[in-house]
């Protein structure tokens, strides 16, 4: 099995119209809805009402979201010790956790707008790559841990990581920058976007120089901005109009200030960081500056290069591994 990746803030099973047994996976049809599987009302279940037939299903129906949630997410122990259940269940009846769960799951008490979303995205990599592996997909609470978590084939979210960048509780754990990330309207780009990095590592070849990253990242994000039908590359990084204006208009000098400093060759990790990560601003560029302007910069070049290669598929583009060779290909003039 693949090594499962958790993200946080950048960071149950997906049916399509059939009941999954390990007899009849293959006779799910993809293309119609996806169902996200609620491990966080039978973890609820279990919680509140001590309920046996909960924990039958946690252990047995959904093993490896019990396994994750316990030994990765929450790091309480191993998911076969003896005592864990109960653990498990003391950890959740914290009074904070009881009402973060019970706002969660009242806020999402309908997944059907999230599940036609997972729906179209799939379908459409689906179409764009026939050979991509279309995952489990379930909900989980947290406790304020991992936004999304992927394993080999499984893709879960945590919805007490998306009550919306007001929700009181958040500004006594998060900055202000982090929380504009916190809302349901970023569940479906962070889960594609994770899942996708998953699927499509950054390549070992690649030496971890800034413009690997770019890319490769790049590649990702504007991917996702296809499937999930965002009007501008700016939108799928969640930035305002006018953030989205302010990169536009420094261009130009972005990309100058790259190359004068010899930052696009750079491997330094803090350098990096401040170009790619989520935080206040991008340090070099001022406080006016949106967050990771790195990963937009990323966008425009294969923006740029998908322009001059229409004939390119998406398949194709996840297959490109020398970015050195994409970037000079780009004919990218900012």
């Amino acid at each position: 099995m693949r090594k499962f990746l958790f993200f946080v803030l950048f960071s149950c099973l997906v049916f399509f119209s059939c009941n999954f047994t390990p007899g009849n996976k293959d006779k799910c049809v993809v293309g119609k809805k996806v169902e996200i599987i609620r491990y966080d009302k039978v973890l609820n279940e279990y919680v509140e009402f001590n309920s046996f037939s909960a924990l039958q299903k946690m252990n047995t129906e959904y093993l490896l979201e019990t396994k994750y949630l316990i030994e990765d997410v929450l790091r309480l122990g191993q998911v076969n010790d003896d005592k864990i259940n109960e653990k498990l269940k003391v950890f959740y009846s914290d009074s904070t956790l009881r009402k973060l769960s019970a706002d969660a799951l009242a806020k999402y008490s309908d997944m059907s707008e999230v599940e036609k979303g997972f729906s179209r995205g799939f379908r459409k990599l689906k179409k764009e790559v026939p050979s991509f592996k279309i995952p489990r997909v379930y909900s989980q609470v947290s406790a304020l841990n991992e936004s999304v978590v992927v394993g080999d084939s499984l893709l879960g979210f945590s919805i007490d990581k998306y009550m919306g960048e007001d929700y009181p509780l958040y500004k006594q754990y998060f900055y202000d920058y982090q929380l504009k990330s916190m809302k349901p309207e970023r569940i479906l780009p962070d889960c594609f976007n994770f899942y996708l990095q998953s699927e499509y590592p950054l390549p070992e070849q690649g030496k971890g120089r800034l413009i690997d990253v770019m890319i490769h990242l790049g590649t990702i994000h504007y991917i996702v901005s296809k499937i999930l039908d965002y009007k501008t590359l700016g939108e799928e990084l969640d930035y305002t109009k006018d953030e989205e204006a302010w990169c536009d208009h420094n261009r130009k000098n972005i990309w100058e200030y790259i190359l004068q400093n010899g930052h696009l060759n750079s491997t330094d990790p803090m350098l990096l960081r401040k170009y790619m990560k989520p935080a206040p601003h991008t340090a070099f560029f001022g406080d006016n500056s949106p967050m990771m302007v790195g990963t937009w910069m990323g966008m425009q070049i294969v923006d740029s290069y998908m322009k001059s290669h229409k004939e390119m598929s998406l398949k194709e583009l996840l297959e490109i591994t020398d970015y050195s060779k994409m970037l000079a290909d780009a004919r990218f003039n900012p």
